[in-house]
């Protein structure tokens, strides 16, 4: 994958995370009570309680259940939710020190959802997350940096706060750690000390360090060029949902890289990424199906459509900070 391509795979990550899933034990509930729809998607050891009682421990000020709600809120899983309950449920829960909800709060505020665009807001937020060490926060904290997004652009400021939530282990951080030492930005270019960090990152299971690790074996840069090891990487990024992962994925089948030559599953996986908008493979489509039936189109677009080519919903829960 080129530079381009990946950069704009780190700015779709600056839109849509909202944090993982450490939990900041300063001001958090001692009774803490998970909402069952969160509970489903998101791995918790809370004991989990019906909508009504998760209700009342937030409205008595119980910050955990009020970032819950929030979550929820964001989900839109029912009529009484919407983004601007969102927003007031994690503002709540920020006021209360929570450091995941002022989080969430933030990312509300860089991306508008149910609110203006307020980048003054959204730093407030993620430094009083980050003064509490909550990983997530350096983290967004490096990609206004590396954006330029309500602060000036400053790679070396963008490098420090990424390397402080890679160091604290979250694995977005540790991709784009990797990515900054991969493109020399606020630091000298390491082709090794990027594969290094991509490497924690998809050990970890997340799908761009997994890509970025592969496109890595692909060129032999910071490894031993290795064909299968790429494959297999674009394969666990792709099953998650990493658009450009489905893209190098196709792109292996039909040429046969790392994998016996199946140029109906290439076309399944390049359809599957135009299919969720990232339409950067479809240059390849006209030359594939030129080697395959009108059946055969048919048939990789309908498994285009069905798992594992389908996107892992559990992907947006999973990105919230509970």
């Amino acid at each position: 994958m080129n530079k381009k391509n990946k950069l704009a795979l780190l700015a779709v990550v600056a839109l849509l995370m909202f944090g993982v899933s450490q939990v900041s034990s300063q001001n958090a509930a001692k009774q803490q009570c998970s909402l069952a729809v969160v509970s489903r998607l998101v791995s918790s050891k809370q004991p989990v309680c019906s909508s009504k009682v998760v209700q009342q421990m937030a409205q008595q000020g119980q910050a955990f259940e009020q970032n819950q709600l929030g979550m929820a809120s964001m989900l839109v899983i029912g009529p009484d939710y919407s983004e601007k309950e969102a927003l007031q449920w994690f503002e709540r829960a920020a006021q209360r020190g929570y450091a995941p909800a002022q989080v969430n709060l933030a990312v509300m505020y860089v991306n508008g959802w149910g609110t203006y665009v307020n980048y003054a807001e959204a730093l407030h937020w993620l430094h009083a997350a980050a003064d509490q060490d909550f990983p997530r926060a350096y983290y967004d904290l490096g990609i206004l940096f590396l954006n330029g997004q309500g602060v000036r652009r400053d790679y070396a400021e963008a490098f420090r706060w990424f390397q402080k939530g890679a160091e604290a282990n979250d694995s977005d951080a540790q991709t784009n750690l990797g990515y900054m030492y991969d493109q020399g930005l606020g630091c000298s270019h390491s082709a090794e000390a990027a594969t290094a960090w991509y490497r924690k990152a998809a050990d970890a299971g997340n799908p761009l360090g997994q890509n970025n690790l592969a496109d890595m074996y692909l060129r032999g840069e910071g490894v031993p060029q290795n064909n299968d090891e790429a494959f297999r990487l674009f394969r666990k990024a792709a099953t998650q949902g990493s658009t450009g992962a489905r893209i190098k994925l196709g792109y292996m089948y039909a040429d046969g890289l790392g994998v016996k030559k199946d140029p109906e599953t290439a076309y399944a996986w390049i359809s599957a990424a135009s299919t969720a908008g990232d339409r950067r493979g479809d240059y390849l489509i006209p030359a594939i199906e030129e080697l395959l039936s009108a059946h055969q189109i048919s048939t990789a677009s309908q498994k285009a459509r069905s798992a594992p080519f389908k996107p892992n919903q559990q992907l947006l829960i999973n990105s919230f900070a509970p």
